[in-house]
Protein backbone atom coordinates (compact mmCIF):
# COMPACT_ATOMS: atom_id res chain seq x y z
CA UNK A 1 0.00 0.00 0.00
CA UNK A 2 1.22 3.49 -0.94
CA UNK A 3 1.69 6.05 1.81
CA UNK A 4 -1.31 7.81 -0.04
CA UNK A 5 -3.51 5.02 0.11
CA UNK A 6 -2.24 4.72 3.44
CA UNK A 7 -3.40 8.56 4.43
CA UNK A 8 -6.53 8.99 2.62
CA UNK A 9 -8.00 5.02 3.26
CA UNK A 10 -7.72 4.03 -0.27
CA UNK A 11 -6.96 0.20 -1.49
CA UNK A 12 -4.07 -0.91 -3.11
CA UNK A 13 -4.98 -2.68 -6.52
CA UNK A 14 -3.26 -5.62 -5.24
CA UNK A 15 -5.45 -6.05 -2.59
CA UNK A 16 -8.22 -8.78 -3.61
CA UNK A 17 -11.66 -7.26 -3.85
CA UNK A 18 -12.84 -10.73 -2.48
CA UNK A 19 -11.13 -13.25 -0.45
CA UNK A 20 -11.37 -17.08 0.33
CA UNK A 21 -14.15 -17.80 2.28
CA UNK A 22 -15.97 -14.83 1.69
CA UNK A 23 -20.11 -14.72 0.65
CA UNK A 24 -20.38 -13.72 -2.68
CA UNK A 25 -22.05 -14.23 -5.77
CA UNK A 26 -24.62 -16.61 -4.45
CA UNK A 27 -21.87 -18.88 -2.75
CA UNK A 28 -18.58 -18.58 -1.23
CA UNK A 29 -15.22 -18.03 -2.82
CA UNK A 30 -13.07 -20.64 -3.00
CA UNK A 31 -10.87 -19.16 -5.56
CA UNK A 32 -9.17 -16.02 -6.41
CA UNK A 33 -6.50 -15.21 -9.24
CA UNK A 34 -3.31 -12.94 -9.48
CA UNK A 35 -5.44 -9.86 -10.25
CA UNK A 36 -8.04 -10.41 -7.33
CA UNK A 37 -10.63 -9.84 -9.72
CA UNK A 38 -11.72 -12.85 -10.84
CA UNK A 39 -12.46 -16.37 -9.21
CA UNK A 40 -14.44 -18.93 -8.16
CA UNK A 41 -17.02 -19.11 -6.62
CA UNK A 42 -18.93 -23.02 -4.85
CA UNK A 43 -22.33 -23.19 -3.93
CA UNK A 44 -22.99 -23.03 -0.20
CA UNK A 45 -24.17 -26.67 -0.37
CA UNK A 46 -23.88 -30.29 -2.58
CA UNK A 47 -26.65 -30.14 -5.02
CA UNK A 48 -29.94 -31.87 -4.16
CA UNK A 49 -32.13 -34.71 -5.40
CA UNK A 50 -30.56 -38.13 -7.48
CA UNK A 51 -30.98 -39.35 -10.60
CA UNK A 52 -34.21 -41.06 -11.08
CA UNK A 53 -32.17 -44.53 -11.49
CA UNK A 54 -31.60 -44.11 -7.45
CA UNK A 55 -34.78 -42.93 -6.56
CA UNK A 56 -35.51 -46.70 -4.63
CA UNK A 57 -33.05 -45.70 -2.25
CA UNK A 58 -34.60 -43.07 -0.77
CA UNK A 59 -32.27 -41.16 2.13
CA UNK A 60 -29.54 -43.15 1.02
CA UNK A 61 -29.07 -42.24 -2.79
CA UNK A 62 -29.79 -38.31 -1.92
CA UNK A 63 -27.84 -36.37 -3.76
CA UNK A 64 -26.04 -38.93 -5.90
CA UNK A 65 -25.70 -38.05 -9.70
CA UNK A 66 -24.49 -40.29 -12.24
CA UNK A 67 -22.47 -38.15 -14.91
CA UNK A 68 -24.80 -37.26 -17.38
CA UNK A 69 -27.65 -36.51 -14.68
CA UNK A 70 -24.67 -34.05 -12.61
CA UNK A 71 -24.27 -32.13 -15.80
CA UNK A 72 -28.00 -31.17 -16.46
CA UNK A 73 -28.51 -30.69 -12.77
CA UNK A 74 -25.81 -28.05 -13.00
CA UNK A 75 -27.08 -26.78 -16.11
CA UNK A 76 -30.53 -26.07 -14.40
CA UNK A 77 -29.29 -24.85 -11.17
CA UNK A 78 -30.44 -21.40 -10.22
CA UNK A 79 -29.10 -21.87 -6.62
CA UNK A 80 -28.59 -17.91 -4.79
CA UNK A 81 -30.36 -16.73 -8.27
CA UNK A 82 -27.70 -17.19 -10.59
CA UNK A 83 -28.05 -19.47 -13.72
CA UNK A 84 -24.09 -19.97 -14.31
CA UNK A 85 -23.61 -22.68 -12.62
CA UNK A 86 -21.57 -25.34 -13.84
CA UNK A 87 -19.59 -28.24 -12.97
CA UNK A 88 -16.06 -27.60 -11.58
CA UNK A 89 -13.06 -29.23 -14.08
CA UNK A 90 -10.41 -31.71 -12.45
CA UNK A 91 -8.10 -28.58 -11.47
CA UNK A 92 -10.92 -26.53 -10.24
CA UNK A 93 -12.00 -29.78 -7.97
CA UNK A 94 -8.84 -29.77 -6.85
CA UNK A 95 -8.83 -26.23 -4.96
CA UNK A 96 -11.93 -26.52 -4.07
CA UNK A 97 -10.60 -29.30 -2.33
CA UNK A 98 -8.05 -27.53 -0.71
CA UNK A 99 -10.50 -25.19 0.70
CA UNK A 100 -13.25 -27.16 1.64
CA UNK A 101 -13.13 -25.94 5.40
CA UNK A 102 -13.67 -22.42 4.15
CA UNK A 103 -16.34 -23.39 2.00
CA UNK A 104 -18.39 -25.95 3.99
CA UNK A 105 -21.58 -27.71 3.97
CA UNK A 106 -19.92 -30.66 2.89
CA UNK A 107 -22.55 -33.60 3.61
CA UNK A 108 -19.36 -36.51 4.19
CA UNK A 109 -15.95 -35.44 4.72
CA UNK A 110 -15.23 -38.56 2.42
CA UNK A 111 -17.56 -38.32 -0.32
CA UNK A 112 -16.43 -38.94 -4.19
CA UNK A 113 -17.18 -35.71 -5.75
CA UNK A 114 -17.64 -35.72 -9.84
CA UNK A 115 -15.71 -33.20 -12.08
CA UNK A 116 -16.18 -32.31 -15.38
CA UNK A 117 -13.02 -33.63 -16.98
CA UNK A 118 -12.96 -36.98 -18.89
CA UNK A 119 -10.10 -39.48 -18.91
CA UNK A 120 -10.18 -41.09 -22.43
CA UNK A 121 -6.97 -43.17 -21.27
CA UNK A 122 -6.94 -44.29 -17.65
CA UNK A 123 -3.70 -45.75 -17.85
CA UNK A 124 -1.84 -48.46 -15.23
CA UNK A 125 -4.42 -48.50 -12.13
CA UNK A 126 -7.07 -45.68 -12.89
CA UNK A 127 -9.86 -46.85 -15.74
CA UNK A 128 -10.96 -44.78 -18.71
CA UNK A 129 -14.04 -42.50 -17.14
CA UNK A 130 -14.73 -39.03 -15.23
CA UNK A 131 -12.49 -37.85 -13.03
CA UNK A 132 -13.67 -37.85 -9.42
CA UNK A 133 -12.02 -36.52 -5.88
CA UNK A 134 -12.23 -38.18 -2.61
CA UNK A 135 -13.19 -35.24 -0.38
CA UNK A 136 -11.51 -37.04 2.64
CA UNK A 137 -8.10 -36.04 4.33
CA UNK A 138 -5.92 -37.01 1.78
CA UNK A 139 -8.39 -36.11 -1.66
CA UNK A 140 -7.43 -38.77 -4.16
CA UNK A 141 -8.29 -38.77 -7.36
CA UNK A 142 -9.47 -41.36 -9.74
CA UNK A 143 -12.16 -41.62 -12.56
CA UNK A 144 -15.32 -43.78 -12.68
CA UNK A 145 -17.67 -44.79 -15.30
CA UNK A 146 -20.43 -42.17 -16.19
CA UNK A 147 -23.18 -44.60 -14.99
CA UNK A 148 -21.42 -44.54 -11.10
CA UNK A 149 -22.80 -42.19 -8.65
CA UNK A 150 -21.30 -39.41 -6.95
CA UNK A 151 -22.12 -35.69 -5.13
CA UNK A 152 -22.18 -32.98 -6.92
CA UNK A 153 -20.84 -29.22 -5.64
CA UNK A 154 -21.59 -26.49 -8.40
CA UNK A 155 -19.47 -23.70 -9.10
CA UNK A 156 -19.24 -20.25 -10.82
CA UNK A 157 -17.03 -17.72 -12.35
CA UNK A 158 -16.59 -14.15 -11.31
Amino acid sequence: MTLFNKVFGKKSSSEPLVKIGSQYGGGIVFYVDHTGRHGLIAAKSDMEGSSPGIAAMKGLSEGLFNWPDAIAACRNSENGGFRDWFLPDKEQLNHLFMHKREVGGFVHDSANYWSSSENPDGGGWIKAGIWIKDFNSFGCQSAEPKEAYNRVRTIRAF
